[in-house]
């Protein structure tokens, strides 16, 4: 599938969210086409929702969002104290500080087996901004990018800036929702331009994680071609089978891979907005001029404390990875006792991604539908909050996503909760029909038992 601005609005109305243009219809000046094409992030927009439930009182357990409910470790905020106390507050060079660039190399080069030197990375505010600095470097007008699908909704916006082409390819829940390197050769061989392949292992919302074969069967193919590949690996700690393996350890891949990785998952610091890129030279120096151009540099304070995070925290950071994985054991063995629904164990990520297509089918109610049911719907003073699957992409529909950032207990309320309202069929039913939009038009297809 090859996505247009018909299928951009069709997310749109599924995320709900709107664009800037439609809300001041009285302004002088006008959007631009791609201003007025662009919408909220589907969890941002949820949580908003959540949030103001519960400022009414209503009590919500809140499955939507990727962010991680522990404390970032002692030793960054300890070190980014100490970095105020030194006022570390001035300008620093725009692709990082020696120092993090140094620790950044060195910690890809021991977890991943990346050759990377301090040369190699550059420092962003988070890893989304690397999506942009990617399209950038390396998109033109008419340019093919190959997504796999459901996907994260902030690609699309990155290469439609760039007045790119996003070519579609989905991830199947009977392969485990791992890149089929068919579909890449398919991809190559077939589209009039192309140019780049979006990769996200551990991949977000499925949970599916691209192996080590996978990594070198992708290689093989594109390895000398004109083909660049973002790598997306922000949730690098959470392989829960195995290891996770990285495109740019593989020979030659720095040369045509941009790997990004962000402090927010692993290291529990959302917050402090710290991420970092990891490349050739030269592709290194081309996003330093990015950097330079947009944001300037990211705080020294927060690289500091990212630093001494890499350095100090291992520890800390995988006792919380453990618990985390005992929070995905919780919820998917609890969704799959309930009739109708069904989810692979996660190979990575905190996110369980369960197809709902039978519950949905059922029920004559769209994946985010549901979720929407479950959290505003269902009952007047509780509530889920989570994700339908199309807010992740078309290949997304009958499915939702469940985030485990809750405690141990609120996931148990959330499961018998969840189990409650979807056989309350006549409340569905007035549901639905005071809010059409989420009526299912046809019937989603169901897994093979």
């Amino acid at each position: 599938m090859i996505w247009n601005r018909q299928s951009a609005n069709h997310v749109s109305e599924s995320v709900l969210c709107s664009s800037p243009g439609k809300d001041k219809l009285s302004m002088t000046v006008n959007f631009s086409e791609f201003a007025k094409s662009l919408t909220a992030e589907s969890a941002f927009t949820v949580l908003a929702m959540a949030k103001q439930l519960k400022a009414t009182g209503k009590d919500v357990v809140e499955l939507e969002i990727g962010d991680s409910p522990f404390d970032a470790p002692t030793a960054a905020r300890e070190a980014g104290l100490q970095a105020i106390h030194d006022n570390m507050s001035h300008y620093c060079p725009s692709p990082g500080l020696p120092e993090f660039r140094a620790a950044a190399a060195n910690f890809v080069r021991e977890e991943f087996g990346i050759p990377a030197t301090a040369d190699n990375i550059a420092v962003g505010p988070g890893a989304k901004v690397f999506e942009q600095f990617f399209c950038e470097a390396f998109l033109n007008p008419g340019d093919g990018v190959l997504v796999f699908s459901p996907h994260f909704p902030t690609y699309p916006p990155n290469i439609l800036r760039r007045g790119a082409r996003m070519v579609l390819k989905p991830l199947k829940q009977e392969f485990e929702f791992r890149p089929q390197p068919a579909d890449i050769e398919h991809f190559l061989q077939n589209d009039p331009a192309p140019r780049a392949i979006f990769l996200n292992s551990p991949h977000n919302p499925t949970g599916g994680v691209t192996t080590e074969q996978d990594c070198r069967d992708i290689a093989d193919l594109i390895r000398g071609r004109n083909i660049a590949v973002l790598s997306d690996e922000p949730y690098c700690h959470m392989v829960w089978n195995g290891k996770h393996h990285s495109l740019a350890a593989q020979p030659g891949m720095l040369d045509q891979c941009v790997a990004a990785y962000t402090f927010s998952k692993s290291y529990s610091m959302s917050g402090w907005r710290l991420g970092f890129c990891v490349s050739s030279a030269p592709i290194i120096q081309s996003i330093s001029l990015m950097i330079n151009t947009s944001i300037s540099c990211t705080p020294p304070i927060t690289q500091l404390a990212g630093k001494a995070a890499l350095e100090h925290s291992a520890i800390e950071r995988d006792e919380v990875m453990a618990k985390f994985r005992k929070k995905v054991e919780l919820l998917t063995t609890g969704l799959n006792r309930i009739d109708g629904i069904h989810t692979l164990d996660p190979t990575g990520t905190f996110y369980v991604f369960p197809n709902v297509s039978a519950v949905c089918n059922r029920l004559g109610i769209t994946s985010h539908g549901l979720a929407l049911y479950l959290l505003e719907g269902a009952d007047p003073d509780f509530g889920v909050a989570c994700l339908g699957g199309e807010c992740f992409g078309e290949a997304g529909n009958g499915f939702l996503r469940f985030s485990c950032a809750e405690p141990d207990e609120r996931l148990q309320l959330a499961l018998q909760f969840i189990q409650r309202a979807i056989t309350n069929v006549e409340r569905v039913r007035n549901w639905v029909e005071n809010n059409s939009r989420y009526k299912l038009a046809s019937p989603y297809p169901t897994p093979k038992p």
